[in-house]
């Protein structure tokens, strides 16, 4: 059996940090915590991606025909589809992020 565990007790830390929580059968499940002062690297990921912000605020910048950018507060969601070019512009100090990687299509 394994021990509980709570999603919003994490450790201080001057960097984005991320914790896989759950992997099985082509998911992927992980806690993301911390800030992100400048933009983040381009992410173009070959699975579909859902993330609820939890915590904090944030702001992701996907590029298509057009740069659109999606401000982020607590209980705010968003479904990343697979090869959506993304990128973190900004995130607070107190962000907490729960994100599911689904298996490719």
């Amino acid at each position: 059996m394994t021990a509980a565990s709570n999603l919003f007790e994490r450790p201080p830390t001057q960097a984005e940090q991320f914790e896989t929580l759950l992997r099985q059968g082509g998911v992927h499940i992980e806690r993301i915590y911390g800030p992100v002062s400048s933009p983040s690297e381009v992410y173009d990921q070959p699975h579909d991606e859902w993330v609820a912000l939890l915590a904090g605020e944030a702001e992701l910048e996907l590029e298509g025909a057009t740069l659109v950018s999606a401000r982020m507060g607590p209980g705010d969601t968003l479904f990343i589809p697979a090869h959506q070019r993304h990128r973190v512009r900004s995130a607070s100090a107190d962000a907490l992020w729960l994100a599911v990687h689904l298996p490719p299509r």
